[in-house]
């Protein structure tokens, strides 16, 4: 028989949970480094200095952040419905298929138009490629676990047929779309604030990371502050009671799907139109996958996605300072410090938590 759940305060399950399956991590990290020789100590203040020390260091950081917002979001929603969405590396692919040939078809439009209208295919292509593994759930029983890693696959195989075969640059050795018009990318950030008077180095950070803030209001307005919001709450909690209220759960699977699957397409407007300014392969760069543990860390809260979005910015640009400054600690081992951030905050969740319990509450828990 199972345990039983154990209760927490809010506070505590949002945000002592998280910090002290963190804690948990980066000690267990400090010892590895310690095994090769290095300072923990060190490795952390080398790491932190990489990633919050100087201005480009902070915009590098805040570009990893962009993308982990939007891939943390869309597994969030998922989980609020009682789904779990691990087809964001696929949602995001065809989002930017969409965005791409928007940028392309679109190109004689005014930027004010073209713009817009991309992110909007973005979204809308990640919103199919989520909404069909919802629907086979709801009406075929296909589970959407299974469903979303598969077409992980489908959409990877044919962005190689369409770069190969269809819309490729031509005589290009390597494949990929010709760059997209001036007008039809997004603004660099050291570019938006110049006229402001704020001088900044020229980094990846660009207008999306205003989209991902935009995001993670209105999912908290969604999820907390609306009537779709309380349905989707309502049938991940009990979908027969939801059935008993006169809520759809089939309904609900497919609407937070196809939502989950915009939201990851916000990846695919960050890279494609936002850095790379072209579609290529393997722009989501294991993005959608780190989504996972950032909704895990968050609690499925937008800010609680926010502050994982974050810290996960600040190992990845941290961490590639770090294997520059200590070529001992590779990024290999960086990637390492982040599975075991996982690993605490998601398989070892129960352990964390009873342990939170027990400090808030001596001799309660059993």
């Amino acid at each position: 028989m199972s345990a039983a759940p154990i209760e927490l305060p809010r506070w505590a399950d949002t945000a002592l949970v998280p910090l002290v399956s963190v804690a948990a991590a980066l000690a267990v990290s400090g010892l590895v480094v310690i095994g090769i020789g290095e300072s923990p100590l060190e490795a952390t203040a080398l790491l932190l200095r990489g990633a919050l020390g100087s201005a480009e260091g902070i915009g590098f950081t805040l570009y990893y952040t962009t993308n982990f917002i939007f891939t943390g979001l869309a597994v969030a929603v998922a989980f609020h419905a009682g789904l779990f969405n691990i087809g964001g590396e696929g949602q995001a692919t065809i989002a930017g298929i969409f965005a791409a040939l928007a940028c392309l078809w679109l190109a004689p439009l005014p930027g004010l138009l073209l713009v817009p209208l991309a992110i909007l295919a973005a979204a809308a292509g990640g919103a199919l490629y989520g909404f069909i593994p919802g629907w086979l759930q709801a009406t075929r029983g296909s589970h959407v676990v299974i469903t979303t890693i598969m077409f992980n696959f489908l959409a990877a195989t044919l962005t190689v047929y369409l770069l190969v075969e269809v819309i490729g640059k031509p005589g290009s050795m390597q494949p990929e779309t010709p760059e997209f018009a001036a007008h039809a990318v997004l603004t660099p950030m050291h570019k938006l604030l110049a006229p402001l008077g704020i001088t900044l180095p020229s980094t990846p950070l660009n207008s999306a990371f205003l989209l991902a803030l935009a995001a993670l209001v209105a999912v908290w307005a969604l999820i907390f502050r609306s009537r779709l919001g309380y349905a989707i709450r309502t049938v991940g909690a009990n979908p027969r009671a939801a059935t008993y209220a006169g809520i759809s759960p089939a309904r609900i699977t497919m609407v937070a799907m196809a939502i989950s699957g915009a939201l990851a397409g916000g990846l695919a407007v960050n890279e494609v139109m936002g850095v790379q300014h072209r579609l290529l392969l393997d722009f989501t760069a294991g993005y959608g996958f780190v989504g996972i543990a950032v909704a895990l860390m968050g609690r499925g809260h937008p800010v609680g996605v926010a502050l994982a979005a974050l810290l996960f910015g600040v190992l990845y640009q941290g961490g590639a300072e770090l294997s520059f400054d200590k070529p001992s600690i590779t990024r290999d081992m960086v990637v390492v410090i982040g599975g075991v951030i996982i690993l605490f905050a998601g398989a070892l969740d129960g352990l964390f938590r009873r342990a939170v319990a027990l400090l808030l509450r001596p001799g309660r828990v059993a």
